[in-house]
C-alpha cells in the first residue's frame, strides 16, 4: 500500500523484535518465522495505512495498539502526522511489568 506516512523503528520495538524471531526460530520452524513476518508485514502496511484504525491505549492517548497474536501487540503512535513510530513489539509471554510505552 502507498501512503503518505514514513516507518520508524524505536531502538526498544528493534529489541523486541529480534527476541522473538530468536524465540520463534528456536521452538519452531523456519516455516513459522517466515509466516509471522509475512504477517507482521501485512499489520505494518495496514498500520501505516490507517493509523487510526486501532484503539488508543488506556495508559497514554497518543499511543495506539495493534493485537497481532494472542501472544504478540504491537504499540505505536502517530508522529507529526507524517510518520508512524513503531515503540515496542510486546510479546505478553514476557513479565508485564516490562512493558514501557514512552
Amino acid at each position: 500500500m502507498k501512503n503518505g506516512y514514513k516507518l520508524k523503528w524505536s531502538l526498544q520495538a528493534r529489541n523486541d523484535l529480534k527476541n522473538i524471531i530468536k524465540f520463534i526460530s528456536s521452538n519452531w520452524s523456519d516455516k513459522e518465522v517466515r509466516e509471522f513476518a509475512k504477517k507482521l508485514n501485512r499489520r505494518i502496511n495496514l498500520i501505516t495505512a490507517y493509523p487510526e484504525l486501532f484503539p488508543k491505549t488506556i495508559q497514554k492517548e497518543n499511543i495506539r495498539r495493534s493485537v497481532l497474536t494472542k501472544q504478540i501487540t504491537i504499540f505505536y503512535s502517530e508522529y507529526d502526522e507524517t510518520i508512524i513510530i513503531i515503540i515496542s513489539v510486546f510479546d505478553v509471554r514476557q513479565n508485564p511489568t516490562k512493558l514501557k510505552l514512552g
